[in-house]
């Protein structure tokens, strides 16, 4: 008998473990690009180097990657769902139709090898089909080569030039990047302006832009002595020779990669104690620089109560980008509009940053996991909030449960298990994605109590960073 219990607890403590540790297979990408912009037909060429990682233990005889540009064309699977489904964003409507030759968004491969021999390749819309020469064998690399023209549409969704408060360029989404592959699959969605996916990584970026052009991106600049521009040590002078400057940006273990450029870009900076170094970029106005001026303040204290009560932010710097369409998360940085009252400035910040951790860090597919992506977001965004503004903790997710009894109540409401782009409305997606996954936190937490969710949070954090967790690896951990 006493063998018996000792066999049973030995299972049952080897079962426990085998959920404790993330040991998922995870494929791996190594981007090296080099960019030349011509800022004033809005347009780039590309040179692009990736080493792939197949980390599975599966044989690839294809690859795919995301041209997330071509969406803006007219007649695109982006264009014919915003003008048919029943609740448009109003950003978008049937702006894509209405873009002309000189507006649209596009990605061109002009070359593509593997290993030093070509592919063969199908671009249908958004996605690039890659036939390969040879097959990738499991737990083995290789090496893409490619070359890509491509056009920067006029802002109509997160990325494009000339967004609505004049800031020429919000690069998101903007090179041809390899799609996902896991133990689900190939991930080769097609965007219709939905959530995204990607490959954890290293990325190496060179910029080739007008000198005049203030560059904010993911990463580290490497050459800060030779570009200026707010980069340089205080009180170190920069001598700019030519007409162009060459950005050099680094960025390690990360799924993406963004930049913006304007040449009215003010450029400040902060440096949070035992945190990160913040930048700031935005355009210096009446409707802007008062507000912006004292946001470095409140986005210190941010990082600060993010790094004790959901796991230390791991990377040395982080950028406020005015630029998009409203706000949108990118590794060590973020995209919003700048032209705000101060609460909402503070808010969207909150919330943009709160996403490091909750799909920066924490890797989960938007696509499937949207509310553990938006929902976990918007939970730890009300806590932060509250505290910024010393606010009563008591209601503080008030509006999330506000959100989903209105959805609950409407008729419309669909499954957390459906795929983000199959949705029937914008509206049953959105509180899906923010009020439900808030609620459910804060139901969690009102059952296993504070102090035990607390720690199940962190917890949460350390076994999963730099992962890609799914909803079952929440629970496990919870439990």
């Amino acid at each position: 008998m006493l063998k018996l219990k000792l066999v049973t607890l030995l299972l049952v403590a080897t079962f426990i473990t085998a959920f404790a540790q993330p040991e998922r297979w995870q494929q791996r990408a190594e981007y090296e690009m080099d960019i030349e912009m011509n800022a004033k037909k809005h347009q780039f060429k590309g040179k692009q180097k990736l080493k792939y990682f197949n980390n599975s233990p599966d044989k690839l005889t294809k690859v795919f990657y995301h041209l997330y540009f071509n969406a803006f064309q007219p007649g695109s699977m982006m264009d014919v769902r915003s003008q048919t489904i029943s609740d448009p964003d109003p950003r978008v409507r049937d702006r894509i139709g209405k873009l002309d030759k000189k507006e649209i968004g596009y990605q061109e491969i002009k070359s593509l090898k593997m290993n030093g021999m070509s592919c063969q390749f199908t671009v249908v819309e958004t996605i690039l089909e890659v036939t390969l020469p040879s097959a990738i064998e499991g737990n083995s690399t290789a090496v893409f080569e490619m070359e890509f023209e491509a056009q920067v549409p006029l802002q109509v969704r997160r990325t494009g030039r000339d967004n609505k408060e004049g800031v020429e360029f919000s690069m998101a989404q903007w090179y041809p990047k390899m799609c996902e592959y896991d133990y689900q699959g190939w991930h080769a969605n097609p965007y219709v302006g939905r959530e995204f996916h990607g490959i954890w990584g290293d990325f190496e970026v060179s910029i080739t832009m007008d000198k005049d052009y203030t560059i904010a991106a993911t990463g580290v600049l490497q050459n800060p002595q030779e570009i200026g521009h707010g980069y340089e040590a205080e009180g170190q002078e920069v001598k700019k020779s030519g007409k162009d400057l060459t950005w050099h940006f680094k960025a390690e273990n990360v799924h993406d990669f963004v930049w913006a450029a304007d040449p009215d870009y003010t450029h400040t900076k902060i440096q949070v104690k035992e945190g990160p170094m913040v930048h700031f970029f935005y355009q210096a106005g009446e409707k802007t620089t008062e507000n912006w001026e004292v946001l470095p303040e409140y986005t210190a204290k941010l990082f600060q109560y993010a790094n004790a009560n959901f796991g230390k932010y791991p990377y040395p710097v982080y950028s406020v980008i005015q630029g998009g369409d409203g706000g949108m998360e990118y590794p060590m940085a973020t995209l919003i509009t700048g032209e705000r009252a101060l609460r909402s400035l503070v808010g969207v910040t909150v919330h943009e940053v709160m996403h490091s951790w909750y799909q920066m860090i924490l890797g989960s597919n938007e696509a499937l996991y949207y509310w553990m992506d938006e929902g976990f977001t918007s939970y730890a965004s009300s806590r932060i909030m509250a505290n910024l503004y010393d606010a009563n903790p008591e209601g503080i997710h008030a509006g999330s449960y506000s959100g989903y009894y209105y959805i609950a109540k409407s008729g419309i409401e669909e499954p957390l298990t459906t795929h983000a782009d199959h949705f029937k409305t914008n509206t049953a997606y959105g509180i899906a994605a923010y009020s439900k996954g808030a609620v459910f936190l804060n139901q969690l937490e009102y059952i296993v109590g504070k102090p035990t969710f607390d720690r199940a949070l962190l917890a949460y954090f350390d076994t999963w960073k730099f992962k890609h967790p799914n909803e079952n690896d929440v629970i496990r951990v919870f439990e």
